[in-house]
């Protein structure tokens, strides 16, 4: 027997406004059912069966190749099916995710003119996945209580929320629907709480455009912008979010509710997140990864469950050419990858393009921002191959393969998270870019010592942040079809972006 919330029947839709009405209102009532639920478990309440309750999902079907706009819209990287067939995805979060749904179910109509198919799915929620931002009542329970909730209600299950849709190597089962979207709805919500832990700040803050760094010398400079930004009445941010979720609004702006919930924490997370928030949320969230690879996929693999519009890299690498010189930008046009944490997920053979509307923006930055063009701004920054490694000391290995390969590949630069990123960005189909600033030259016997390295931090971090955020306002004012190339997607892809 199981404690199910009120049946809400399926309901076809031509307005995606509607179709996104239902899906919220199921989504609602199945996440009061799960907490009320929940608060009587913890006030000692026993169940006579399982609670369970499940997710919303939509679906749409049809029965031809052709799209009603497919002159129109040849341009297009999705909004679409791939031919003929029912397709169908669970829903999560549709406060959350509201315009990103809108957007789907409205190009789904405009390019079939098939009806969209809500109803309650058979996947269920894990009662985890239902707390509140701020509700932690489950820490009142007693060790044998905590253990007796895999009884009554439904746990994270590993199994719906894997990546074989996105890998490409997911095979509906016979009879199942193929997939509308990358992500299910276990998997968003999976990622929407690692996010909390590893950035220490809310899914709700981050904005479309994400900068990565593997310095805190960046955040610390981003902070002190972020806050300068808050100072100006005309700035275009309307609030600057640090972590453990504190807010401070641009100066004449309301306070909003929930603001007051903010605290400063006692330490840092491991990969600490700041968010220069716009009303349209196509600010600018950065993300301090640290070095090396497994953080840089581990916060991709969570981030792009928001399905952001871009991610950039910035961050300091090794020059490998002579002529660089200590402060010398690099624009990634290849990468080799010798990071390791992706083999499993998307192969070696796979090739990871530079993406036009990404260099040309953040080549435009450097030239913005430096004030140099033409030979002057070629004389300061290099577009070549980056490589980046898992073994932070490649440089004492006694057979000098590492260096063999990096001259082999044509590598201009070294690090230890670029690759990852574009991979994931790749992989994840969200348009990635990197831009990095050499900081040393082990192969030819300038390295990182002290005051040197102090003196380049003070010089250089303040005027590359100002690049990779310059080159964000770039991309901000192209269209979003534009940006969306069709270099991440397949020939039989899931029509959400």
């Amino acid at each position: 027997m199981s404690n199910l919330p009120a049946f809400i029947a399926p309901s076809r839709f031509t307005d995606p406004a509607a179709a996104l009405a239902k899906a919220r209102e199921i989504y609602d009532a199945s996440i009061a059912h799960l907490r009320e639920a929940m608060r009587r478990f913890v006030a000692g309440d026993d169940f006579p069966g399982r609670v369970r309750a499940c997710y919303p999902f939509v679906r749409v079907q049809t029965d031809t190749v052709s799209r009603l706009n497919s002159a129109q819209v040849s341009h297009l990287s999705y909004g679409f099916v791939a031919g003929p067939g029912r397709f169908e995805t669970t829903l999560s979060r549709p406060d959350l995710y509201a315009s990103y749904y809108l957007e789907q179910f409205t190009l789904l109509l405009k390019n079939h003119n098939v009806e969209l198919e809500v109803g309650t799915s058979t996947q269920p929620i894990p009662v985890h996945f239902s707390f509140a931002e701020h509700d932690h009542i489950e820490v009142s329970l007693s060790p044998e209580r905590r253990q007796l909730m895999r009884d009554v209600f439904d746990l994270p299950d590993l199994t719906a929320m894997d990546d074989g849709i996105a890998n490409g190597t997911h095979e509906p089962r016979p009879g199942e629907p193929q997939p509308l979207s990358l992500f299910t709805a276990p998997r968003v919500d999976y990622s929407l709480h690692r996010l909390r832990h590893y950035t220490g700040t809310a899914p709700e803050h981050f904005q479309n455009f994400v900068l990565f760094t593997n310095y805190q010398f960046y955040m610390d400079e981003f902070v002190r912008l972020g806050h300068e930004a808050m100072a100006d009445p005309t700035s275009e941010y309307i609030a600057f979010v640090e972590p453990g979720n504190v807010v401070t609004r641009r100066v004449g702006t309301v306070v909003m509710a929930g603001d007051e919930l903010g605290k400063v924490p006692p330490r840092l997370p491991q990969m600490p997140g700041y968010h220069l928030v716009r009303a349209d949320r196509s600010g600018i969230s950065m993300v301090n990864i640290g070095v090396g690879p497994s953080n840089a996929k581990t916060i991709t693999d969570h981030i792009a469950v928001l399905r952001p519009h871009a991610w950039i890299m910035l961050g300091h690498c090794a020059g490998l050419r002579n002529t660089q010189q200590l402060g010398d930008y690099v624009l990634a046009h290849g990468y080799v990858r010798e990071d390791h944490v992706l083999d499993e997920e998307l192969p070696l053979w796979v090739p990871i393009p530079a993406l036009a509307e990404i260099q040309v923006a953040l080549e435009s930055a450097v030239s913005d921002i430096t004030l140099l063009k033409g030979a002057d701004l070629k004389r300061i920054m290099r577009t070549g191959t980056v490589a980046s490694t898992d073994n932070r000391n490649w440089e004492l290995l006694p057979d000098n393969g590492p260096q063999r390969r990096f001259s082999q590949s044509r590598a201009v630069a070294l690090d230890m998270e670029s690759a990852t990123i574009a991979a994931n960005g790749f992989r994840f189909r969200v348009p990635y870019g990197t831009l990095l600033c050499v900081s040393d030259k082990p192969l030819h016997g300038e390295i990182k010592l002290p005051g040197m390295a102090n003196q380049f931090y003070r010089e250089r971090v303040d005027q590359h942040l100002r690049i990779g955020m310059r080159a964000i306002e770039l991309l901000r004012q192209e269209r979003l079809d534009q940006l969306h190339s069709r270099k991440l997607r397949s020939f039989a892809e899931v029509a959400f972006q």
